[in-house]
Order: C-alpha cells, then sequence, then structure tokens
C-alpha cells in the first residue's frame, strides 16, 4: 500500500519513513508502508534538552499569543483533515469515518484550547489581616511527555498538546511503534503552523520514535515535569511508581472493563444501535468500547435474539470501503489475545455467537458474544478486541453491583425510561467510573468534558472542563499592603 502521496501531501519529507529498523505495516492487509529510524538515547536526551530550552522562553509568551499558534494549528488540521484521516484508518485500521471523526475531534480541541488560552483564572482569596489580601494563580508547568497507543494515534495527543501549549508547556511526543506515521505527519502540520505564527521558539513539539526503551528514557528524565501516558493498567504500573520516585507528575489513561445496563423500560431500538456501535466498533479496540452488558431478565431473551441478528449483519472488511462497519484488528498478538479470552470463557461455560476468523489478509474477525452465568474469570479483565459478555440480571442494584466489580472504572452507561432509575446510576450509590452516561452508550465522548477514570484505570483527565490545571503550577499568593505586618491565627512575634 503506497502512501507516498498522502505523505507528500501531509508535507513529511520521504528520508523521514524509507529508512531504518522500525518496519510499520497497515492491518488492512498486513503490508509494509513504511521503515523508520529509531532514536538512540542521545537524541531523546538531546530533544529533552531542546524542550527544556524551548520551555524556559515559551512560558513568557501571553497565553492568549500561545493561542493563536494552536488557533493556526487547527486551521492546518481543517485544511487536511482529508489526508490525515486516511492514513490514521491505513495505520490502525479503524474505518475512514473514524478515522475522520478522530482529526475532527483534534479540530474541536484546539477550538477548546483557543477559548482558554483567555480563561486561565485564578482566584482571590479574602485574608484574615488587615491590609492583606490572598490570590491563587496557575502559571507553566515545564516540558510534557506525551506517551500514546496505537487506537488512538492522534487524537490523544491533541487533548494534551493543544492544552500544554495554551498553558505554556513544550511537549515531547512517543507515540506507538505501530503508529508512528500519523505522529510524523501531525509533527509536519504543526510546523506548517509554526511558519505562519512567525516568532516561536523552536522545538515546542517534538516526536522521538523508539520502543520501551524510549519511553523509559523519557519517563525516569527530571526535566519532564509531566508524564501523560495511555496504554495498558500493566504500563501505568511501571510508569506511575518510576515518575514519582523522581517526584514527577502522571497523567495516567490505563484500561477500561465497561458495562452497560439494559432496563426493562429502554427503548430496544436505541438500546441496540448504541450496543452495536460500543462494542463492536473500531473493532473493539477503544478504552471506553463496551465489554459487558446486563440486561433486565423480562427482556433478555428478546432483546439477544435482536443483538445477534444485528451482529451477523455487520459488515467486516476493509475499513476504507464504503458501507463497511468493523475493519481488522491492529495485529496477529491482538487476533491471538482475542481467541485466548473466548477459549477461557468457553472454559467458564460461555456460549459463543461470532468470533470466527474472516479469510483475507489482514487480521479480521466477526465480533463475538458470549452468553454467561458467572460474573468471574476472563470477564473481569479487558480483552482489547470485540467480545461482549451479556448477564441477565434482576435487580438494578444487583447490575450495578456487578458493573463495580472489576478492577477499571472507566467507562458506562444504563439505558432506561426512568428518571429514578437514571439518576439512581448517576449519584454517589451508582456507577463508579469516571464517565456514565444515560441512554447512550459507553464510548464517543466529547472533548468538552473531562475524559478519564477511577481505580485501575489511572485517575488521569485529558481534554476539556478544568483538566488544563493538569499542565500548570499552582501557587497561592499574600501581599501585605499595609505598613503593619499581623500575623495569621493571632500568633504574637514582637521584635
Amino acid at each position: 500500500m503506497n502512501i507516498s502521496d498522502i505523505m507528500d501531501r501531509l508535507g513529511v519529507e520521504e528520508r523521514y519513513y524509507t529508512r531504518g529498523p522500525l518496519s510499520v505495516t497497515t492491518p488492512i492487509d498486513g503490508s509494509e508502508l513504511a521503515q523508520l529510524a529509531i532514536d538512540d538515547d542521545a537524541v531523546i536526551g538531546e530533544k529533552i534538552a531542546l524542550a527544556k530550552e524551548a520551555f524556559l522562553k515559551w512560558r513568557s509568551v501571553p497565553a492568549p499569543r500561545r493561542g493563536e499558534l494552536v488557533r493556526l494549528f487547527g486551521e492546518e488540521l481543517r485544511r487536511h483533515k482529508d489526508d490525515l484521516g486516511r492514513l490514521v484508518t491505513i495505520e490502525c485500521g479503524k474505518i475512514l469515518s473514524e478515522g475522520l471523526g478522530e482529526v475532527q475531534e483534534m479540530i474541536d480541541i484546539c477550538d477548546f484550547a483557543v477559548g482558554l488560552s483567555r480563561q486561565q483564572y485564578g482566584l482571590t482569596i479574602a485574608s484574615e489581616r488587615p491590609g492583606h489580601h490572598m490570590r491563587e494563580s496557575w502559571h507553566p508547568l515545564g516540558p510534557v511527555a506525551i506517551i500514546s497507543a496505537f487506537n488512538f494515534p492522534v487524537a490523544v495527543w491533541s487533548w494534551n498538546a493543544a492544552l500544554a501549549l495554551v498553558c505554556g508547556d513544550t511537549c515531547i511526543w512517543k507515540p506507538s511503534e505501530k503508529t508512528p506515521l500519523t505522529a510524523l505527519a501531525v509533527q509536519s502540520l504543526f510546523e506548517k503552523a509554526i511558519a505562519r505564527f512567525g516568532d516561536a521558539p523552536p522545538h515546542l513539539t517534538q516526536v522521538t520514535i523508539g520502543e520501551r526503551s524510549a519511553g523509559e528514557q523519557i519517563v525516569d528524565d527530571p526535566r519532564i515535569t509531566l508524564v501523560s501516558a495511555t496504554g495498558s493498567t500493566r504500563m501505568g504500573r511501571e510508569v506511575g511508581p518510576r515518575v514519582a520516585k523522581r517526584f514527577g507528575r502522571v497523567l495516567l489513561e490505563l484500561g477500561g472493563n465497561n458495562a452497560g445496563i439494559i432496563t426493562p423500560s429502554a427503548d430496544t431500538d436505541l438500546s441496540l444501535r448504541a450496543v452495536c456501535f460500543s462494542a463492536a466498533g473500531t473493532a473493539g479496540q477503544r478504552c471506553t468500547s463496551l465489554r459487558r452488558l446486563f440486561v433486565h431478565e423480562s427482556i433478555y431473551g428478546d432483546f439477544l435474539s435482536r443483538l445477534k441478528s444485528a451482529y451477523a449483519s455487520l459488515p467486516v472488511g476493509d475499513p476504507l470501503e464504503d458501507g463497511v462497519l468493523v475493519g481488522p484488528l491492529i495485529d496477529k498478538d491482538a487476533l491471538n489475545r482475542m481467541h485466548y479470552a473466548l477459549n477461557r470463557a468457553k472454559a467458564q461455560g460461555g456460549v459463543i455467537t461470532g468470533g470466527d476468523n474472516i479469510e483475507k489478509e489482514g487480521c479480521y474477525v466477526r465480533p463475538a458474544i458470549v452468553e454467561l452465568e458467572s460474573h468471574d474469570g476472563i470477564v473481569l479483565e479487558e480483552t482489547f478486541a470485540p467480545i461482549l459478555y451479556v448477564f441477565r440480571y434482576v435487580a438494578l442494584d444487583e447490575a450495578i453491583a456487578l458493573q463495580n466489580s472489576v478492577p477499571q472504572g472507566l467507562s458506562s452507561c444504563i439505558f432506561t425510561r426512568d428518571v429514578l432509575e437514571a439518576e439512581q446510576f448517576l449519584s454517589a450509590t451508582g456507577s463508579d467510573c469516571g464517565i456514565a452516561n444515560v441512554n447512550i452508550g459507553p464510548s464517543g465522548a466529547e472533548i468538552g468534558g473531562a475524559f478519564g477514570g477511577e481505580k485501575e484505570t489511572g485517575g488521569g483527565r485529558e481534554s476539556g472542563s478544568d483538566a488544563w490545571k493538569a499542565y500548570m503550577r499552582r501557587q497561592t499568593q499574600t501581599v501585605n499592603y499595609s505598613t503593619a505586618l499581623p500575623l495569621a491565627q493571632g500568633v504574637k512575634f514582637d521584635v
């Protein structure tokens, strides 16, 4: 699959993807796309030093001016949306509408960040001391490392970078070694924006290509003030302590084992469409993909029958083709993990519908439904594949308790027309996840809300709301505008 024309339009020189030991393949047919050089320790160290140098200059640029650069970057994304969206599909295998949607998500966060550049509000705090006032201010933090995963190869970087840049930080991006071409393309578009901006310090954003050792070097470097890492819980268990050891900050977006509840009052047609997209969309390779479904016993048989029919009709194939809804898994390892999970589910007494391989080049598989009685074993683990475990429930309290009984806590949903059920689900005794939805699936978040989860999902928050505060340092300030020196809490210290 020749991508040179796309890369050329995106401004990436051929020398960056035609020589080197890292072979990049497309999950569409397994063919090689590119060969990339890998940064060694010295190069990575130099890039970190350049990020620190750029930060010392960028932090003094007024925030609205920093926002102007992000605005220009958003324009470049709009101009190149079709090519970048197609490259996302070619490199990670999601269907083209999702590839384009991912670039739209980048555009949306740029718009959000531009507004934020004029809204980095602090507080004025009343002081107990006469002739004093207190205030809380936010300042740029420093170089930020962004470690991203293959499934959203560009959007997650933009969630971090757009906010970090308007907050006065610089960025080093280590993309997944499975999807580095999109990172090179985004960096090229950002450099186009910088050229139009005119007076930005060099090296505001940089890409480093490498494998595990590259990530470890970045994580361990004390010049990196914040490590934002997206990946598995296993990865987070390693990154978190390493950064904490040097008293750095982490923003972790880790595993999800997301659940949905279908109540007797639910709109069945709406629920069915939402379940199909959430569980089978992106070939089950979203961190917010629906993996467990609890259906009330009174509607279980009918709903499951309709769900199986809908699954059987899902078009699986080349994600660049019109009408296809489910593309390939990222690679053979992902396919093997899916079959391993299905074999374990079968050993637990699961009844499996679907899950069979589709004979063609690439890792194509039909999404699977697994009917189970026991909520344990493989069900408690996240498998990054289109597997949906389905259970009956009797009482809503029971369904919520089962939903919450997994180690992860990212996203959740309920389908109901009963306001009492909806509010119970959203209450402190309801879903324990960072995201809780009513009458929509657990996936498809918008950038206006903070994205992230609890428990083994890592606790990080990215994108909207007040997530920008993670990229800044807070300072409490007290000003004495009198000639006296009263002390707080009535302390006397007369000299």
